[in-house]
């Protein structure tokens, strides 16, 4: 029996010395005893010296016969086969009973863990990235930390091919060494079949290090020879058909004849390289002699990646120390002394890409955490549906509770049934979930554009989902479990037990918790939305409407002259460009040697781009300060943009001299800054340097007076003659431009459907809770109706609690909202401001879903015949 600190209660310390050492299936035997004595005692002789006679009494019991170690003859288990089956059959009939109330409880349950599995999913999908991979956890890139003048590190994924040398010779606990560059879309032929795909060019050994499964070939030699090919699964079937491709030639760029040494299976999408064909390095070098001469060169030739293999059992702090002052070596080059190389682990690539001065400590994984939270947001979302739905229906099973309770039945068996109740509700509802979750996630693919499926042939899936369900089972159930085993049968077969304020109190918490974490969800959806909305506002500095661009590929770099002038000549476009970067990214970064005002030691990473005197008219680019480039041949000039002045701490510096890879160049210009790397960002310091040779990315604008059908069909035509070897591609750089802000926009669509789903969930348990408020209320409603009381009166009076409680939810949500909201803005160096008007509309418009979630059944309640509800009085 559980007491109160109430003057006519017995003292606590008695009770607990009595619980503490009276057997369990003797204790309430006992202190019922005890306590009808100490009632009447108190009447007789008073509260002071009843409570002596409890403790005297209690100290009395403190005997061998009655001690915990001791028991009867029988011990009633706690659950066995015929008590188990009885439980079922009893939680069946609840069910069946009520109806209304296990739909409200199985549909929360259903849809909080529909919402959860499919984010557990999608987040173990992240999670499994490259680890796929034999021996994964021994492969890393190597990446240079840059210190910039002491005050900050720039992390760079470039390193240089003499890099690649050093480590081969003076590493003996790296296995393998695979220099890389990720070549983009090429050209492969075989016959009349051409395909336009995305490749490598990869050192040696990367077959050996990166064991992706050959079907054909030998990883240890099919990338040995410099002109040979590796093709995946799907490439080779598309240029060969069912032939055998291995021995086969392809005609690579309409260059050079591949030979097919080896085929992949298609790249899993869990994989962070995704490609469709491997070129040996070698082919790179031999076709291409200014990589051969990188080689040779400095530790300051940073334009390549590479990729290390440990050996097993080696210390990868141990490497790291090695290798970390490596470049150090060369004395005189600033840069190499400034940088200290590093290496990232495979299996962080995925989810740590965002480096912070020198350490990956943000990027993709931040996103799986927020909605790794949202998912069990919304599960508790739903238990605390479950938790209220049960307890405020209390007094439904009171009596039930009592009968057990006096003829034998021991507390913690109530709790077992309970819980066997809780256990099966949450099975329903699994069953339910996982066949919602296995139709939605199709479309929940398209929309993350993510290849997740259920694994049903993983046992660990199933054990840790067996084990999920469990854990919300008791999460969900224990409060009922507890809360209503806890009814005492003496009260409860007199009609005592009364569901009071303290009764309601937990249910009341939990609303408020409940719609806090909905209105919470609902602000960060509309934050996340108004993010990109701000950005995507953002002036970009260059006109990205009716720009494409090309890659220069096949034959186009010696027929480009020609083809520029058919495209001007009937005025498809009115300007064209080449560019050494793509009008939204920078390829390139390096450090000028000298420029006015430099002191001692001082570096400044600049973007590079190389390009001709069209490029700025092309991109719709202002210029400031002073000129363009004179023409193609003024190769001697510079011109920045104004993010790069401001960093090199240039005054006047229109005509002023710079040395950048051991050429002075005169600086002809200044222009505005624009968005060519993150919109979320400030401006990349670049510089411009002009050449006449035909760069790998051409961009051309089209005229207004075409249409742009119009356009793309004379375009393919003209593409086609002056390079016939490869289809016309193209893009859009509005097109492309959006892309930049596709993480931000899914993410913001993902949390308004989790938010929506929430707040439907949180009205599920309020619609139930106002209907079971209403069915207890129906004789006051009758008795107030008759006396006079108006529909909008019964209506505040059935209304008014549950309103208050969003509202209170409201007061909790914001602050947190916005505290946590601003962390994530913070982290953007353009971002918008939380306004005060968001927390308002959100708060509206959750006291207007509630409003209209408990007024329905106000309402019903309070337009019902008061003849019904009063006829039994």
């Amino acid at each position: 029996m559980n007491t109160k600190n109430h003057p006519t209660q017995p003292p606590r310390w008695a009770d607990r010395l009595l619980e503490w050492f009276v057997s369990d299936h003797l204790l309430e035997d006992v202190q019922g005893d005890l306590y009808e004595i100490y009632q009447r005692r108190v009447k007789l002789v008073g509260i002071a010296k009843a409570q002596r006679e409890y403790g005297w009494n209690v100290i009395r019991y403190i005997n061998p016969f009655f001690r915990k170690q001791k028991t009867t003859h029988y011990t009633q288990p706690l659950i066995s086969t015929t008590m188990l089956r009885n439980y079922f059959i009893i939680t069946w009939r609840q069910l069946l009973t009520n109806k209304a109330y296990s739909f409200l409880n199985i549909a929360g349950l259903a849809t909080g863990m529909s919402v959860a599995l499919l984010i557990g999913l999608w987040v173990y999908h992240q999670y499994s990235y490259d680890r796929f991979l034999p021996e994964s956890e021994q492969l890393y890139q190597v990446k240079r930390n840059f210190d910039e003048n002491g005050d900050n590190t720039l992390t760079f994924n470039t390193t240089s091919l003499k890099l690649t040398n050093v480590l081969r010779s003076e590493v003996p606990e790296i296995e393998y060494v695979a220099e890389s560059d990720w070549m983009g879309s090429h050209g492969l032929k075989v016959g009349e079949t051409k395909l336009f795909k995305n490749g490598a060019v990869i050192g040696r050994d990367f077959l050996q290090m990166f064991q992706y499964p050959l079907l054909e070939g030998d990883p240890k030699t099919a990338l040995h020879s410099a002109y040979s090919i590796v093709l995946t699964e799907s490439t080779a079937k598309a240029l060969f058909g069912d032939e055998n491709a291995m021995g086969k030639i392809v005609r690579f760029d309409n260059d050079n004849d591949l030979k097919v040494t080896g085929i992949l299976k298609d790249i899993p999408s869990n994989s962070s390289f995704q490609f469709n064909f491997l070129v040996p390095f070698d082919y790179y070098e031999q076709t291409k002699s200014w990589i051969k001469q990188s080689r040779t060169g400095d530790f300051s030739q940073n334009a390549f990646q590479i990729f290390v293999k440990l050996k097993k059992g080696v210390d990868y702090n141990q490497v790291l120390a090695k290798i970390g002052p490596i470049e150090h070596t060369e004395k005189d080059n600033v840069n190499a002394m400034r940088s200290t190389v590093i290496m990232q682990p495979l299996q962080r690539w995925h989810l740590y890409s965002e480096y912070i001065n020198g350490k990956d400590s943000g990027g993709f994984i931040e996103y799986v955490r927020i909605f790794s939270v949202i998912g069990v947001l919304v599960l508790l979302i739903a238990c605390i549906n479950f938790i209220n739905l049960t307890t405020a229906r209390s007094e439904k099973r009171a009596k039930e509770v009592g009968i057990r309770k006096s003829i034998g039945s021991e507390r913690k068996q109530l709790i077992a049934q309970f819980l066997v109740e809780a256990v099966v509700f949450t099975g329903i509802a699994f069953v339910l979930a996982f066949f919602l979750s296995w139709a939605i996630l199709p479309a929940f693919n398209a929309l993350t554009a993510a290849h997740i499926h259920i694994p049903f042939a993983n046992v660990y899936f199933w054990l840790i989902t067996i084990g999920c369900v469990l854990i919300t089972a008791l999460l969900a159930g224990s409060r009922p479990a507890f809360y209503l085993s806890s009814f005492q049968p003496v009260k409860v077969l007199k009609g005592a037990i009364r569901m009071g304020k303290t009764a309601s109190l937990p249910r009341k918490v939990l609303v408020v918790a409940q719609f806090s974490c909905s209105i919470a969800l609902i602000t960060g959806a509309i934050v996340i939305y108004q993010q990109v909305q701000y950005a995507k506002d953002r002036p970009t500095g260059y006109d990205v409407n009716r720009l494409l661009s090309t890659s220069v590929n096949g034959d186009l770099r010696k027929n480009h002259t020609a083809l520029k002038n058919e495209l001007l000549q009937k005025g498809i476009i009115e300007s064209v460009t080449t560019s050494s970067s793509p009008a939204t990214d920078i390829s390139w970064h390096s450090t000028p040697e000298q420029w006015p005002g430099k002191r001692a030691g001082e570096t400044v990473e600049l973007g590079v781009i190389i390009t001709d005197n069209e490029y700025f008219k092309t991109m719709g680019m202002a210029i400031k300060d002073g000129r363009n480039f004179f023409s193609a041949t003024d190769t001697n000039s510079v011109i920045f943009n104004e993010t790069a002045i401001k960093r090199l701490r240039l005054e006047n510096p229109i005509g002023q001299l710079i040395t950048f890879n051991e050429k002075q160049y005169q600086i002809a210009g200044v222009v505005k800054d624009a968005l060519m790397m993150s919109p979320f960002t400030a401006a990349d310091p670049t510089m411009f340097l002009c050449t006449p040779d035909v760069q790998d990315e051409m961009m051309y604008r089209l005229s207004p007076q075409i249409k742009t059908q119009d356009a793309l069909q004379q375009l393919t035509a003209l593409f086609t003659k002056y390079n016939p070897s490869y289809p016309y591609t193209y893009e859009f750089t509005d097109v492309t431009y959006a892309k930049k802000f596709n993480l931000e926009v899914l993410i913001g669509k993902l949390a308004g459907i989790f938010a929506g789903l929430a707040i439907f969930i949180s009205c599920l348990g309020l619609f139930g809770l106002a209907a079971y408020m209403a069915e207890q209320r129906t004789k006051e409603v009758g008795i107030r109706k008759v006396l006079g009381a108006s529909v909008f009166s019964l209506w505040e009076l059935l209304s008014k609690d549950f309103l208050a409680l969003v509202l209170i939810a409201f007061v909790i949500a914001t602050p947190i909202s916005w505290y946590l909201l601003n962390g994530w803005l913070s982290k953007y160096a353009y971002h918008t401001q939380i306004s005060w008007w968001v927390f308002v509309l959100t708060g509206l418009g959750a006291l207007g879903i509630a409003l209209v979630t408990v007024s329905f059944q106000a309402i019903k309640a309070a337009l019902m015949n008061p003849v019904k509800s009063l006829r039994s009085e």
